[in-house]
């Protein structure tokens, strides 16, 4: 029997996002800098949305978007582009869709945001949440109704967390894990969650509290344990040329559900969500620079490296036969949108 649920449930906020790559340095005040590279492209939450959609699956998206030229922009981006389902998504009117500016330098960025609360919040986007076959989630301070609701439907809940501008990490926020099949933070704030000093100790503390743990660690690859396997796995980072680390976790997290869904050993699981991330951040934007199996595969035809070879060899069975047409990248000017 068909399985007609949605592969993946999505809320948040969307922003659309304005990076400028190739600073040598930060701007000092009363100064000008010209950048050598730009993109525009939806932001936030669609990061999530565009890399699950990019991997084929069904991704519904309740999120708000402004009735202003930039909530069109990604409306048309998300919808007709990259077919997202957005119909537990609202216009708002009068309200401006937010607006962030990343300016990266180096493997990492600096973000200015202007924008308000939206007027919807997640619980009356999603309303009774709708039977999904996972949600991927991002915690935060105050747990949110519909994920107990989407929890008993049998969504599986995939979640992960930011930073903590207080600083005090909270263990009560890890209460939400009994929610949880899998969390998926860094290392910085697993271990502050978890009052540990090291990855795998945040990691061994985790695993107490949810199914799948996997703590990502940057330049030094990711770790993660599945209780529900017994299995184990360490796995380094590739080594690319970074333009822009914009939505790298999220690119981190929708490959780690896309190989999930489809039962893909623990050790295969966590280096293609490495390998995921890695291809994204050679690209402008967060939701634009998404791989997809377009990019993955492209990348899997050009690695000539043996050890690389041997490492992903499980690609070999795992890619579809048709990776789709070429994704669309961070545009640097954003075409007009289309009237509705």
């Amino acid at each position: 029997m068909d399985d007609d649920r949605p592969d993946v449930l999505l809320t948040g906020l969307l922003f659309y996002d304005l990076v400028l790559t190739g600073l040598g340095k930060a701007p000092t005040p009363g100064e000008e800098i010209w950048t050598s590279g730009m993109g525009s492209s939806p932001g936030g939450i669609a990061n999530l949305a565009v890399a699950a959609a990019r991997f084929g699956l069904k991704t519904s998206l309740a999120t708000v978007f402004g009735d202003d030229f930039y909530g069109e922009y990604c409306r048309d981006v998300l919808a007709d582009q990259e077919g997202v389902d957005l119909s537990l998504s609202r216009t708002a009117n009068g309200w401006h869709t937010p607006v962030t500016v990343s300016l990266a330098q180096g493997e990492d960025r600096a973000l200015v945001t202007h924008g308000q609360e939206p007027p919807y919040s997640q619980d009356a986007l999603m309303g009774d949440p709708p039977a999904a076959r996972t949600a991927l989630v991002h915690l935060e301070a105050e747990p949110r109704a519909w994920l107990t609701e989407a929890a008993a439907n049998g969504t599986r809940i995939y979640a992960d967390v930011g930073w903590d501008p207080t600083q005090e990490w909270s263990r009560d926020l890890l209460d939400q894990l009994a929610l949880c099949h899998a969390f998926l933070p860094n290392e910085t704030e697993a271990m502050a969650y978890t009052r540990t000093t090291s990855a795998v100790a945040a990691l061994g503390a985790l695993t107490e509290l949810v199914p799948v743990a996997v703590v990502t660690r940057g330049g030094d690859g990711a770790v993660a344990a599945d209780q529900t396997t017994g299995e184990y796995a360490e796995v380094p980072a590739l080594g690319v040329d970074v333009v822009d680390a914009t939505g790298a976790g999220d690119v981190f997290g929708a490959s780690f559900v896309t190989a999930s869904l489809a039962g893909w050993p623990l050790e295969e699981r966590l280096r293609f969500a490495v390998l995921s991330a890695s291809l994204s951040v050679r690209h402008h934007g967060g939701a634009l620079a998404a791989p997809g199996w377009y990019g993955v595969h492209r990348w899997w035809r050009s690695v000539t490296d043996p050890d690389l070879r041997r490492a992903y060899g499980f690609l070999a069975d795992r890619l579809p036969a048709d990776p789709g047409p070429p994704v669309r990248y961070a545009p640097v000017t954003p075409p007009h949108s289309n009237p509705h």
